[in-house]
């Protein structure tokens, strides 16, 4: 009819053309558009399936020795090789994984635990806490951390390994050792998102609704800053793997009848000139992992960046 107007789907508001997008959602969102963190996200969760399951279906005992088969190398019998034992290496790489793994996670999570913990309180604080937890947080990041590693391990290591045996006692000097010399770049982190956030709009309309400071942490304060705290953990993740392993190739990790990555590694530095396959596969387990992981970490930095246009 003249005179009339048709509404064009051009015309609709946006609100009812599309839902709106969850912040959990539209982080996923952001992280499917990084291809190389989604493709080491898909590679670490294989490498983590394969180090679980795997001696379910390659049974071979990691510690069954073979002198016949002493230095072969990779064969259909001993898909990676052998060790100066005649040892399996997979079998050997697929245990020493669970543990390497698992050092990493712990660690990342003493790490993380005390970071936010430390930079809450600091960020929160006003005055001498928060000076005096800064000074304790620059003290500690002032320290050498090898020096200091290889320092606690020889002070510890025999009365934990008595206490709890060799591997638990082991696992726990490592992971609190790696953790609590990491936790300082998350303190800091936390702290300057909580300086930012508590000014906030929405923190101050909490605060004048009478929430209380532990509600405005735990409910406006703290959800808003773990985008860039899930980004420190994946680092710190690859930074304590790397950790263990160089504390395992010094000689001073787990022991010989327990092979990580870093103790297979080390084991395998005598011999790199006749069976080079016994390095190879550990170091290219670590750096294939250390690399998804930061690969991972890059994309998650750019899913909870609001500024990044993906």
């Amino acid at each position: 009819m003249a005179g009339s107007t048709h509404a064009s789907p051009i015309d609709k508001p946006a609100s009812s053309t599309g839902r709106k997008q969850s912040p959990g959602s539209e982080a996923w969102r952001r992280f499917r558009r990084h291809k190389l963190a989604l493709v080491s996200a898909v590679i670490l969760v294989l490498i983590a399936l394969s180090v679980l399951l795997g001696p379910l279906i390659w049974t071979i005992p990691i510690n069954d020795i073979d002198f016949s088969a002493r230095l072969a190398g990779p064969s259909i019998k001993h898909p990676m090789g052998t060790d100066d034992l005649g040892q399996d290496l997979l079998a050997r790489m697929l245990y020493g994984g669970r543990i390497s793994l698992a050092v990493g996670l712990a660690a990342m999570v003493i790490a993380i635990l005390v970071g936010v913990l430390v930079g809450a309180i600091a960020g929160m604080s006003r005055g001498w806490v928060d000076a005096f937890l800064m000074w304790l947080t620059d003290l500690f990041l002032s320290l050498p951390q090898l020096p200091l590693l290889l320092l606690i391990f020889y002070l510890f290591n025999d009365a934990l390994k008595k206490w709890v045996g060799p591997e638990t006692g082991v696992f726990i000097l490592v992971v609190a050792v790696i953790g609590g010399l990491r936790w300082m770049p998350v303190a800091r982190l936390v702290r300057a998102q909580f300086l930012s956030l508590r000014e906030k709009e929405f923190v101050e309309a909490a605060r004048a609704l009478g929430a209380s400071p532990t509600r405005q942490v735990l409910k406006h304060i703290l959800p808003n800053a773990m985008g860039p705290v899930i980004v420190a953990a994946t680092i710190d993740v690859a930074a304590a793997i790397i950790a263990e392993s160089t504390l395992s190739f010094l000689g001073l990790g787990f022991p010989p009848d327990i092979p990580t990555w870093g103790r297979i590694l080390f084991d395998a530095k005598d011999h790199l000139d006749i069976a080079p396959h016994w390095a190879l596969f550990p170091g290219l387990m670590i750096f294939i992992t250390v690399l998804t992981i930061n690969y991972i970490g890059d994309g998650l930095r750019d899913a909870f960046d609001p500024r990044r246009v993906l």
